[in-house]
């Protein structure tokens, strides 16, 4: 069974970069999210992931987004769902096309904001530069 993925990272400060504009960036403590999407993902398990990542305890003394009030920046990212077993080239074929994977993105981002999470983003299918400042190092990632 595949699952909508998301990678965290554990981060003090983040920002997503397109064409030169900064268009998504947190400062401080937060996480940053990288969300894959696949064919059976649904707005249910987008509001899944969307508490799971407001709860989950990864910030400094087990603490959660929820807890301290963190920042989120939340990045779509297909490419989660590259498959590299055979060959030397990914394929792509378990990760959702844009007309489906958009809205769950944006589910995501729409769920932690009601439950009160500040969001940053990206821009869905633009080439971003995603830059960070990895705290721990800490990852960890969630299936839904």
């Amino acid at each position: 069974m595949v699952r909508m993925r998301a990678v965290v990272q554990r981060v003090d400060g983040a920002s997503v970069v397109v064409d030169g504009e900064t268009v998504g960036e947190i400062d401080g403590e937060g996480l940053c999210v990288l969300v894959g999407v696949t064919h059976e993902d649904t707005p249910e398990k987008a509001a899944q992931l969307a508490r799971k990542l407001w709860s989950v305890r990864m910030l400094h003394d087990e603490r959660s987004c929820s807890d301290v009030d963190a920042p989120l920046l939340v990045i779509s990212q297909f490419t989660l769902y590259g498959d590299a077993r055979k060959g030397r080239r990914p394929t792509w074929n378990a990760a959702a096309p844009g007309p489906v994977a958009e809205p769950l993105v944006d589910e995501v981002v729409a769920r932690l904001r009601d439950l009160g999470a500040t969001v940053a983003t990206g821009r869905f299918g633009a080439q971003m530069r995603v830059s960070l400042t990895n705290d721990g190092p800490f990852t960890v990632l969630i299936e839904i």
